[in-house]
């Protein structure tokens, strides 16, 4: 899995790498397939947000999240990931 963070109005720092690879294991856990995921972080004014596209074998996935602070906008938009994740794998397997 290759992973691209990009920072808009705000400086990547290491513990913000590292909480993202340890939230994006969840997915990896679920999907193994996964290609490359590209996230952008941004700060405007007082709303932290994430958004981050995946490419899997067969689909690309989009999620956004806001909040106050940036490792919650982060684990909302894992959440949400995984959520879009388990819906692909599933179609997949139930193809007929």
């Amino acid at each position: 899995m290759q992973l691209n963070i990009s920072g808009h109005h705000l400086d990547i720092t290491e513990a913000i790498k590292e909480h993202t690879l340890e939230k994006l294991a969840k997915i990896k856990h679920h999907f193994d397939q996964v290609i490359n995921v590209n996230m952008i972080l941004e700060v405007e004014k007082d709303t932290q947000k994430a958004e981050a596209t995946i490419h899997v074998s067969g689909a690309d996935l989009f999620a956004k999240a806001e909040s106050n602070d940036m490792y919650v906008s982060i684990d909302q938009l894992v959440n949400k990931l995984d959520t879009q994740i388990k819906k692909h794998k599933e179609k997949l397997h139930n193809h007929r």
